[in-house]
């Protein structure tokens, strides 16, 4: 017997490890077209359609029959399913999730990870960490229960653009953030979505965002560490590893990046940069 790591597709892994977790997928939809997140449309594809389309994108939760097939699947098997999802806060996915697990009792353990991309990412990676070194399911939930607390992703976004498409930002705002150059910093703690502050420019952005890991205590670099953009340009990420080099020299081996998806990239659009880490507790 052996402990599968079940996700939702809104989690960001690194390419590399994708294949060692279980995924349930959730939807895309640009007005009537419908897109399987991750198999009928590519993050790449997304953000194509997110820059050309004059349609809002909308994403739904995962159905909880998309999870008892999965779940069904590892216990015909022989093993058992840990399932971290996306915060309860932002989706129905988490309920969905439970809904199929009491199907089967004692066999599937459901966590809200209480954070979404390359945040549920970490957490995810650091489940799969335990489960390789013989930790045993409950073991494993009670670990990833404590420690998805220490969890911080801080973004530095672009645009105010796909804020007031969203209708979460006036018309006004946006136009003004556009002629002023200013780049909002925020974090997502316990699922939710909170607005640090407002940067004029990149390098202040930056600034912001190392001020934002420091406030925190620090980086845990004993666990996993990811950074994330949206859309096809890495440009600025390249510059925020440049101009927080010195948080990182030393510290990580190699800083790992992906590309954020569909959920995250709806609201906030192309040209965002985040970090995702755990903090020193």
């Amino acid at each position: 017997m052996s402990i599968k790591i079940v996700l939702d597709s809104t989690t960001d892994l690194v390419p590399e490890l994708a294949g060692k977790f279980e995924t349930v997928n959730l939807t895309v939809n640009f007005g009537e077209e419908e897109f399987i997140d991750g198999i009928t449309i590519t993050k790449e594809e997304f953000y194509a359609k997110l820059i050309e389309s004059d349609v809002m994108p909308t994403t739904s939760q995962a159905s909880p029959e998309a999870f008892e097939k999965v779940f069904r699947k590892i216990i015909e098997n022989g093993d058992e399913a840990i399932c971290i999802t996306l915060a309860s806060k932002l989706s129905g996915t988490y309920q969905s999730a439970c809904i199929a697990a009491a199907e089967f009792p004692g066999k599937v353990r459901v966590i809200d990870g209480k954070s979404v991309a390359i945040g549920t990412a970490i957490l995810a990676e650091y489940a799969l960490s335990l489960a390789e070194k013989g930790c045993k399911a409950d073991e494993i939930e009670k670990e990833i229960a404590e420690k998805r607390e220490d969890v911080i992703i801080v973004a530095l976004i672009d645009t105010l653009e796909y804020l007031k498409k969203g209708g979460r930002l006036s018309k006004t705002a946006a136009f003004a953030g556009s002629l002023l150059n200013i780049k909002p910093v925020v974090s997502l703690v316990d699922g939710e979505i909170n607005i640090l502050g407002k940067a004029r420019g990149s390098k202040q952005g930056n600034n912001f965002l190392v001020k934002e890991i420091e406030k925190a205590g620090g980086v845990d670099f004993s666990k996993p560490v990811l950074l994330g953009y949206t859309g096809h340009d890495r440009y600025m990420l390249e510059k925020y590893v440049e101009d927080s080099r010195f948080l990182w020299e030393g510290k990580a081996e190699k800083l790992r990046e992906t590309c954020i998806g569909s959920v995250i990239g709806t609201h906030i659009g192309p040209g965002a940069i985040a970090v995702a880490f755990f903090k020193n507790s």
